[in-house]
Order: structure tokens, then sequence, then C-alpha cells
């Protein structure tokens, strides 16, 4: 896996953004607006860069560089409001190129070179033949379809310069007049304008991610400096917590784009779907950046003398021409559920890779051979996502395969093998509905175990947890306190003989009726700051004073309430310094940091599309009712981004890259998504998802119930985005 851009790339990109930044401030964009929103010096300086040829084949004189290329580009255009058709530009370089190959029309060399303008029609010109053409205003030609032809149209006089609402230079142009040539004719010619027209869906995109980064970092900063109540408004969790959510998904929105281009090179089946949801996705993630980012300047963002309103119009003037977004949906669903046929553009060279790796492909498999061969029906029929699921004989028999704990040290028993082999073994897992909850757990306390605790607590207790012999588990909460973990009361007490008397209750003790162990946060301090006067303890689950009562949710999970009366622990059981817990605790919530829901999520629509194909929704097949279709493919866009936010995690945690509350980002989206999706899911099936009848019903109905404990496990969202405000957007401490 490699998710950044090459070194050429990287300076590649810090060129045009030097450029961008001199040539198209916002003072220049200002400029810009009484002339239609077109900069005349800016377009023959991004020509003298490069930027027109960057997709033109070396072969007609371009760069010949990739669609990657073009995009990081885009970025930086959208974060710098170029005023001028670029992404319409690049297409319509390159496909000249393509399609007049002898330059029998004189513009190809002149396009590239900024001496003329040519643009792209979005939609075709026999079925619509007057429409708004993006950068028609200026272009001495467009390029569009005409039915079976691909032509080149000189509108002359006969172009319509009106009011848009943002300042572009967008024109009504009657594509049936003016002075017309025609490029190509015939099946090619027509596949390789409409692969045009899907690159210029990515460049959009990306342009639209670049826009929405700097209209939330505007957003900000104004949150830092502005000052009410007598705080900066950073501080409220109301203006904060909006940003955040902006901020993760414009990012997903990013890496969407980048997966997309990397699907179209690979040839992978699904590279088309990829490009209608990724241009929708990053359509919905502006539209939250840029409105969230106005109502942060209050009263002020609506007035002209801020720029943020600039980013919200441009946002969708550059969106919206070419029509409603949600047909972005229509058309993911056409091409996922119908085969539509799509011809795409050559991606060119992709620096970023997604793949897991040999290492990964071959522990999954071997995992898989393992659940294959172990898994009976009985046992098949047992599984759940929960501790329910647990089985300690196969539970054993993971650990006796190596496979329970493989990424951990040698000397410990583990085989240390790399986070992206694990990540591709629990996809596995996911695929059987095994529960990963006792192997996750065991994985954290270990760790943590293996560096704070003694010798005695290592041979009594991680020994036995590598073998698989015992579960653990997870003493943080308390009635009372919730996510505030540092509120604790439970005692730990010093006693005569230097052990430790425990009396105290803990909440969530998920797992507890399968545990010999729970790791407990205890308060042996009272008088210190609440945060450093705690102890981290190993306690027995079956030692005398431990009560285990079950707590029964919804979401078909057990869990548990524990009360320790008198409990007797060794000081050999103590992890860390007397009062030292924080830095044991943070080492737990280190490794719990970056889970996602998006395997349940995913699965969930899986569920939902064969129910539908067996149900009718208004006299004909559920799975061809447009309306369903639209909201099936929604929630996959989320599932993909969800998926894409945790590769961030896993990619930066695996090459030691500098970590901005990616883990926080990830766990608050997919959980989001999920809950969202999982509420909309369970409408879209009903009445059958009420029933448990069929088996995809009933795992719908499990995931809605399941989905809202997902927005508190491993801490609420709201503490997520705080985290991210905060580490990301540098916005000041909001709790």
């Amino acid at each position: 896996m490699h998710l950044e851009p090459s070194e050429d790339q990287v300076m590649m990109t810090d060129m045009f953004a030097r450029f961008l930044d001199a040539e198209s401030s916002v003072a220049r964009v200002r400029e810009a607006i009484p002339q239609g929103g077109f900069d005349a010096a800016l377009w023959q300086g991004l020509a003298e860069q490069g930027a027109l040829a960057i997709r033109v084949p070396e072969s007609a004189g371009g760069l010949g560089m990739g669609i990657f290329d073009a995009a990081l580009l885009m970025e930086e255009a959208g974060r710098t409001l170029a005023s001028g058709p670029l992404a319409e530009g690049i297409v319509a370089a390159r496909l000249l190129a393509q399609l007049d190959p002898d330059d029998a029309s004189g513009l190809r060399d002149a396009v590239a070179e900024g001496r003329s303008l040519v643009t792209l029609a979005l939609h075709d010109a026999a079925a619509q033949p007057s429409q708004l053409v993006p950068g028609g205003a200026v272009a001495e030609a467009v390029l569009a379809r005409d039915g079976d032809a691909i032509v080149l149209v000189r509108p002359g006089a006969s172009r319509g310069v009106e009011k848009t609402l943002a300042s572009t230079p967008i024109a009504r142009l009657d594509l049936g007049a003016g002075q017309r040539t025609v490029l190509g004719q015939g099946a090619l010619a027509r596949a390789t304008f409409a692969a045009g027209l899907e690159e210029w869906k990515l460049l959009i995109a990306a342009a639209l991610v670049g826009l929405s980064k700097e209209a939330i970092r505007i957003a900000a900063q104004y949150a830092c400096e502005r000052v009410q109540f007598g705080k900066p408004i950073g501080t409220y969790q109301a203006v904060s917590h909006p940003l955040a959510d902006a901020i993760v998904a414009v990012d997903a929105g990013r890496l969407m784009v980048w997966r997309t281009i990397r699907a179209i090179a690979d040839g992978e089946g699904d590279a088309a779907e990829r490009i209608s949801a990724t241009l929708w996705f990053a359509g919905q993630a502006a539209e939250k950046a840029v409105s969230r980012g106005l109502h942060t300047f209050g009263g002020y963002g609506l007035t002209l003398e801020y720029d943020i309103h600039l980013f919200n119009l441009r946002s969708r003037a550059w969106l919206l021409v070419l029509g409603d977004p949600e047909l972005l949906l229509d058309e993911a669903a056409r091409r996922r559920y119908d085969g539509e046929a799509v011809s795409l553009p050559d991606a060119g060279e992709m620096a970023v890779e997604f793949g897991l790796g040999e290492e990964a492909e071959a522990l999954a498999e071997e995992t898989r051979a393992f659940f294959e061969r172990v898994l009976t029906p009985e046992l098949r029929a047992k599984a759940h996502y929960s501790y329910a699921g647990h089985d300690p004989q196969v539970h054993r028999q993971l650990a006796e395969a190596g496979l329970l704990l493989p990424a951990w040290p040698r000397r410990i028993g583990g085989r240390e093998v790399g986070t992206y082999a694990i990540q591709a073994a629990h996809k596995v897992w996911d695929d059987f509905n095994w529960t990963t909850h006792g192997q996750g757990t065991a994985n954290i306390i270990g760790l943590m175990i293996d560096r704070y605790g003694t010798q005695q607590c290592k041979d009594d207790i991680l020994s036995r947890i590598i073998k698989g012999e015992i579960l653990c588990a997870l003493g943080y909460s308390e009635p009372g306190s919730g996510s505030d973990v540092f509120a604790a009361k439970t005692r730990a007490t010093r006693l005569p003989d230097g052990s430790w008397r425990i009396d105290g209750s803990k909440m969530f003790t998920s797992g507890a009726e399968h545990s010999d162990y729970v790791i407990m946060l205890t308060r042996t301090d009272p008088d210190q700051p609440k945060h450093k006067g705690i102890t981290m303890f190993m306690v027995p689950l079956k030692a005398e004073g431990v009560t285990i009562q079950e707590v029964k949710t919804f979401q078909d999970e057990r869990t548990n309430i524990t009360y320790y009366d008198g409990v007797v622990v060794p000081d050999a059981y103590r992890l860390g310094e007397i009062n030292g817990g924080l830095k044991v605790l943070a080492l737990g919530l280190e490794l719990e940091q970056g889970m996602t829901f998006s395997p349940y999520h995913e699965r969930m629509v899986h569920s939902a599309e064969r129910l539908l194909a067996q149900t009718t929704r208004h006299g004909q097949p559920g799975l061809a009712d447009a309306g369903a279709r639209r909201r099936l493919v929604r929630a996959l866009a989320n599932v993909a981004a969800s998926d894409l936010l945790f590769y961030r995690i896993l990619w930066v945690t695996a090459e030691g890259k500098p970590n901005f509350a990616y883990g926080p980002a990830v766990k608050m989206f997919s959980a989001d998504t999920y809950h969202a999706d999982s509420f909309d899911i369970l409408n879209l099936t009903a009445p059958e998802s009420l029933a448990f009848a069929s088996a995809d019903a009933a795992f719908i109905n499990q995931c809605y119930r399941h989905s809202h404990v997902a927005t508190t496990y491993g801490g609420t969202s709201e503490v997520q985005r705080s985290q991210v405000a905060e580490k990301q957007l540098g916005l000041p401490r909001t709790r």
C-alpha cells in the first residue's frame, strides 16, 4: 500500500501551488468576476506551466502524464478558485490530440499553448442543442457529441452570455448553429469522447476536494480568531464538530478520487461505477464543507467582504453544470445493476497503490482455509458479531494455528506479520461473520502487559493469552462516568503486605462472562488531579468478591456490569507505575484507534440487494426501482469512503507517517454513516426487514440495532469529532 504521490508529483504539485498562489489569489479571483469569471493572464500562465498539455500524449507534443497528475493539479486549482474552465480545457486538449491527430482544425497546438481555448459540451447536442456550456463564454470552440458524430463547433456570435449563480464563464450555446467540423464518427469516436467526459468527472471531483479543504481551513482559522462570550468560537462544539465532519468527508472524497483512478489503471470491473459515485460523494462533501464553512462566519459570511462565499458559489457552478448530482447515483446504479457499458480513459501511470501485498494475501488465504476446515454447520449457525459468537475451542485452535495474534513479536509467541496482513486476515473473519471481539481485546491487553507488566504478570496471564486459553475484558467505564474514564471512582487501596484491595464497579465489561481477567483502571490517589491519580491492574474475575451481572442490550449483544467488593490483587498484577496509569491507558487507547464498521455496513447493503431482488416495489422487482437503487449505491459510496479512511490509518500506522487523528476520523465517519444507512436500509426493505424469517432481513434488522452502539464504541462520535477538530484543524480544545 502506498498512499501518497511520488516525489516527482510532489514537486509538480508544489510548482503549480506556488504559481496559483501568486496568480490566482483571492484578489485576482475577485478581479476576474466582472470579466465573466475568466482570467486570461492566468490561463496563459497555466499553459506555459504545462497545465493544458498535461494529458496530451507525448506523440502529439504534450507531457503525456496520467489522470492522477491532472487530479493533483485540479486540487490546487480548486484550492485557489482558478478563474477558467481548466478541467474542460485539459480534457479538450487531450481529445483534440486523439480525434484530430493531423490538426485539421488548426487548434491542437494552439489549445495546449494557451493561444486558443476549447471546452466541452457535457450533453449530446442531438438531444439538447441549446445547453449551458462551461467556459462557453470565452471558448473559441466547443467539442461536443452530436448523435453519432463528434464535432467541433465554433459558436461565433451565436453564444448567449447570461447571469449565473457563480461568476464562471458559463454560456448557453446553440450547438446546432455556428461553424461545425466533424472530427469523427462511429463507435470509436463516440467512445473516445465518452472517455473524456468520464475523466472530466474525476477532475471536477478533485477540484471540489481542493476547494472544500481551503474553505474549511479558512473557517477553522476564523474560528480560532473570532472571540464570542469571552472565548474563541472554535471552543464551542456547535462550531468545531460540523467542521470536523466536513474535513473527514472531504478527505474521504480525495481518497475516493485516488482509488477510482487506481481502479481504472488496473481495469477493475467496477471502475465506471466508482467514477459516478466519486463525483457524487465529492459534491456532497463540498456542499457540507462550504455551507458549514460559511455558517462559521455567521452573518459576516453573507457579506461580500469575506471570501468564504466565493467558495460556496464556485463549488455549485463547477458541479451543477452537469445537472442534478443525484442523477449520478442513478448512473452508478445503471453501471452496477444493469452492466451499462462505459468507455473509460487511459489512466496513465498511477503512483498510489491500495493493495495489501503478498504477505497479506497469503495470511488471508491461510485464515480462510482454517475457517473452512474448522467451522462446522453448527458453529456457522452460532456465528455472531458479538461475544455471543465466541467459541472457546475455536479460539484455542486459532491460537494453535498461529492465527489468533499473528502480529505479536515472536518472543511472546507471535509471528510478527505486518499490519496489512492483519487487516487482510480480519477481512476473512468478517466474511465468516466470526467475532473478533475476544481476539481484539486480547491483542490490546496482551500488548499492554508486554510493555508494562511484571514478569509474574507475563507468566500468569500473557503466556495464556497467546495460547488462546483465556480471555480478558476491558474495565475502563463506570456507571455515571461514560466516556470520561478519568472520573473513575473504583478504588485500589494498598494493604500492609503490599497487595491491593479493589472496591467499586465497572460498566460495559463486555465478555466478562467468558474472561479470566479484567484490565482495570482504578483510583489510587484521590488527592491528585483525576487523570494523574490512577493506576492500572489485571484483576482476576474468578476471585472472591467479584460479581458479574448480565446487562442485555437491544442489539442482541450482552454486556455486563461487574462489582468488586474487597477483591485482593497482588502488586505483581499492577501495570506500570503507581499513579502512572495514564501512560498505560494511552497505549490501550492507541491500539484501539482506527476501528471501522464498514464490513457490517457493506454486508448490510448486500443483504438489502438480495432481499429487494426477491420482492416488489410499485409493481416491479424491488431492485429495478430507481429510488431503491439510488439509496443502495449511496450507501455503498459511504462504505467505500469508510474503507478508504480506514486504509489511511492502516497506512500511516504501518509506515510511521504523521497521524492527525485519523483513527478517530474513520471511527466517527464509519459509525455515523453505518447508523444513518442502517435506518434507511431498514426502511427501504420494510416490511420484510421487521421479520426474522429471511436471513437477509434478520441481518438488516440486526445491523439497525447494532449501529446504535457503533457511535459509542471506543468513545462517542462527539469525542472523536473533538479530536479531529483539535488535531487536524488546529481548533481550540472543546471539552
